[in-house]
This record gives structure tokens, sequence and C-alpha cells, in this order.
């Protein structure tokens, strides 16, 4: 079977010991060190308010990130259009393009609350943990969410109600402002640099909803998020090549998001991974990321039966393991999926461990 081309996906994590700083700046030498390995793209997520990851400004991070790199193709998964007016990112990307050219991909994704006069969400049906092909894909999880601290962070945001339900516009300002055919009140109004900018736009989604059925509709290509909802990943893509019109893109095209860790040996791996229960628990609880506690921390305080059971599905999606483990479960997903490429995220207490992983992974793999 090809093997499809990696990508790398970085939140610019750090553990305990480690500071803010030292997260960012292990970022930067994880985007050079995967540039030499060979991975095809260097992505960042966009995170506020969690206490053990430094990702909250991607853009301007691209910058540096850019700056100490040569080649990799540099963009976000996602930057949140909630929280910006579409003018800005397109100025952003425009700067980046500019400084950077024909290396920038542009990734959307949709958050926030829909506003009152939505139709609501039909009710998902309730099904268990399946297995497909061999790829698991286990019941969702619910979120536990705060609705005040919700509110104060989208108020800190400058979010505002029903942000949710003009991600479509948004999208098409955006993609206007890059082809220099944005026009306000009857006058058209050119957001330099963007408008000599050409950055591959993506949306990215975790289910067959908005933005799924926006990107095909649009002809823009797809990331489909196994690593944040692995129970819809097969969902979210019939529903964007279901939806697919030629547009920027002549054809569908998908990258698939998965969490993985890679280790000289299955144990040694497993050793590693000690701590993202805990890890993903903290997102889950509201509270955000936490600080990653080191091997040793997790096992001295593991989870109770019931917490672990709440994050089992992205326990169980993780994929662990020797070079030769983790390359059979990749493939598994990319035959499962379809996806034409596949984004590796990874965390690890030691920015060490996460640079080997990528290292052993990328040699596996052929890259």
């Amino acid at each position: 079977m090809t093997r499809v081309p990696l990508s790398v996906l970085d939140l610019s994590p750090f553990g305990t010991g480690s500071t803010p700083a030292d997260g960012l700046r292990a970022t930067i030498a994880l985007a050079v060190e995967t540039e030499r390995l060979g991975y095809r793209r260097f992505w960042l997520a966009e995170h506020h308010f969690n206490p053990g990851v430094a990702g909250a400004a991607p853009h301007t991070l691209l910058a540096a990130i850019g700056a100490a790199t040569t080649g990799i193709r540099l963009g976000t998964a996602a930057t949140i259009i909630g929280n910006y007016a579409p003018v800005q990112v397109a100025e952003a990307f425009g700067v980046l393009a500019a400084l950077f050219p024909g290396r920038l991909d542009l990734g959307i994704g949709r958050s926030g609350a829909p506003g009152a006069a939505s139709t609501p969400a039909e009710a998902e049906p309730e099904v268990g943990d399946r297995v497909v092909d061999g790829l698991l894909l286990p019941a969702p999880r619910p979120f536990v969410i705060d609705p005040e601290r919700f509110a104060l962070r989208s108020r800190l945001l400058r979010r505002s109600d029903g942000d949710a339900d003009r991600f479509a516009d948004d999208v098409a300002d955006i993609l206007a402002f890059f082809a220099g055919t944005f026009v306000a009140e009857g006058e058209p109004v050119h957001a330099t640099p963007a408008g000599a900018a050409d950055p591959e736009v993506w949306i990215h989604g975790s289910t067959a909803g908005p933005s799924a059925r926006l990107a095909g509709e649009r002809g823009l290509p797809f990331g489909a998020n196994y690593h944040v909802s692995p129970g819809r990943v097969l969902d979210a893509l019939a529903e964007y090549r279901a939806s697919f019109r030629p547009g920027r893109i002549a054809a569908p095209h998908t990258i698939v998001s998965v969490d993985v860790l890679v280790g000289e040996t299955d144990a040694e791996a497993e050793r590693l991974a000690a701590g993202f229960d805990r890890w993903v628990h903290s997102i889950r609880s509201g509270a955000g990321a936490i600080v990653y506690p080191s091997p040793d921390e997790a096992r001295a305080r593991p989870l109770d039966a019931a917490t672990r059971e709440s994050v089992r599905d992205r326990v169980d999606t993780r994929f662990v393991g020797s070079p030769q483990t983790v390359v059979e479960r990749l493939q598994t997903l990319q035959r499962v999926t379809g996806a034409d490429e596949l984004l590796v995220t990874t965390i690890t207490h030691d920015p060490a461990d996460r640079e080997r992983s990528y290292g052993l992974l990328a040699a596996a793999w052929g890259l």
C-alpha cells in the first residue's frame, strides 16, 4: 500500500518543571527537526486559557517557525474564526505568505455557540463502540461545560452570540480578501497584503456538520479530527465527500488527525504514555489542559475507574507502541478513512521524547 504523506500538529505543550517559554521554544525546535525528517506540513492548534499549553497565538508563532525553517509548509489546524474578524485572519496570513511564499496553509475551524434563532441540532443516536475494518470508532464521551466559565472566556475573546452561525459568511469573506474581490457597502476593500497571498485554505471539523458540508460545497480540502472525536470521523468524511463540488481544488482532498506516541519498544512507549488520560480529562472537565505530568507523576496518581472511562475513547485511539506497531495502526486508519494525508500529534512530558517519537515514525514510514 502506498504510504501517504505525514504532517505534524503541535500545541506547544509543556510539562512539570518547564515554562510556557520552554514550550514555545520546543515547538520551534520540533519544526526544524520534523522538516529535516521529511514531514510535509507543520501546523499549529489554537488553544486559549489552558494552564499547560502555550499555543494561544499561532499566527505569531508561525512567523518564528518560518524564520527557523526553509521549506516545510506552515499553517493552522485550526484558526478559530469566531475569535477574529475575517479581515484580521486575511491580513495575518497575508503577512505570513509575503514572508514565506508558497508555504502557507490556513486551516479554519468553527467554534462557539449558535444563536437563539438557530435550528436546534438533531440528537445523535446512542451507539456503542464500533470496529470498522480494524479501526476503533468509540462511542462519543460528553464534555463537561461550565456555563459561567464558558461565558467568561467568550467575553474575554469578544465572542458574540450566534457567531458560529456566521461561519460560512466569514469563510467567504476571507476567500474574497485573498482574491481581491471583497466589497463592503458597494465599495471594494483591499486588505493589503492579503490580496497578494494565496495560501492553501482548509476547513477542519469533527462531525458530519456545517464544517464538513461547507468544505465540500466550497471545494476546499478538509481536515477530519480522529484525535478529537474519533467516533465521528467516518461520518464527517462521508458528509464532506457527498457535499463536494469543484472549487479551489478539483477533487476531494482530506487529512485525518491522530494522536501518536512511538517508542523503541511497545513497553517503552507505554511508559512514556502515562499521563495522557489525566491531561485529556483536564480538557474535558472544562478546566483546561494541565501542565503535562511526568510518567512517574502520572503513575503515582492514577485516575479512578469512572474518570478514566470518561476519556477512554481518546486513550484507546491514541496509537502508542513501537514503530512497527504504530505504522500498522496508521495504515489501518488511512485505509479505512481513505485519507490523502495523515496529521500526527504527539504529547509528552519531555520534548526530547516527542522529537524521538517523530524520528522513529519518520524512519519506519519511509519519509
